[in-house]
């Protein structure tokens, strides 16, 4: 989920999440051979008059090398908020997978702590494989934590749908994988999305790591 600033959305998720919760990988992180669907509900981007002037590199004005925009120049004059519900779709160790590992870790723990993969999964409307595409998450995450399983995410959500398609939104935090709500922040975007500020609220839809 894909939240920016303002309050978060009272309505219900759209598919309920299951009441038991792992609280511990039973196997190494990395040896699993997982499929896994995340409920990602988005808040949309700010644009604001609130902004500071804004200092761009710009060569050639008068022998300098910047040169100052006022926020009405970038079309920073109105503040909008808009909701995305997602699924994202990690499908890992399997024949046609969306996540792939690059750096293994150095020691074999239960976190493969210092493990890197390379994403791009999908994001669809609903939760089966087969649901309407409406983007794809590029980029990838890393095993950051020593004491459970926490993923340092960066990834671009390229939206393919409607008014929105060419426009992406980039997100850059922590994700806690076995908690049951993991909130990550929104740090910028293009097209629509430029400027965008904000958070994820993601939550897991269905795990399984023995199928494909």
């Amino acid at each position: 989920m894909i939240a920016f600033r303002g309050k978060m959305s009272t309505q219900p998720p759209l598919y309920s999440i299951a009441k038991t919760e792992q609280k511990h990988a039973p196997t190494p992180f990395l040896q699993q051979k997982r499929r896994s669907v995340y409920f990602y509900h988005m808040l949309s981007p700010l644009r604001t008059s609130h902004l500071p002037l804004l200092p761009i590199s710009f060569a050639g004005i008068n022998g300098g090398f910047a040169r100052t925009f006022s926020p009405e120049e970038l079309g920073l004059y109105k503040q909008k908020l808009s909701q995305f519900r997602l699924y994202w779709h990690d499908v890992v160790n399997e024949s046609n997978p969306t996540s792939v590992a690059i750096v293994s870790p150095p020691m074999n723990t239960s976190t493969a702590f210092g493990f890197v993969t390379m994403i791009d999964n999908p994001l669809t409307e609903g939760p089966g494989s087969s649901s309407k595409w409406i983007g794809r998450a590029q980029g990838f995450y890393a095993s950051a934590s020593q004491e459970e399983v926490g993923l340092l995410m960066a990834m671009n959500s390229a939206i393919m749908e409607g008014k929105y398609n060419g426009s992406t939104i980039t997100v850059f935090g922590m994700n806690m994988v076995f908690s049951k709500v993991r909130k990550m922040p929104v740090i910028g975007g293009k097209g629509l999305f430029r400027f965008a500020r904000g958070y994820v609220q993601a939550r897991t839809h269905s795990s399984d790591p023995t199928t494909g």
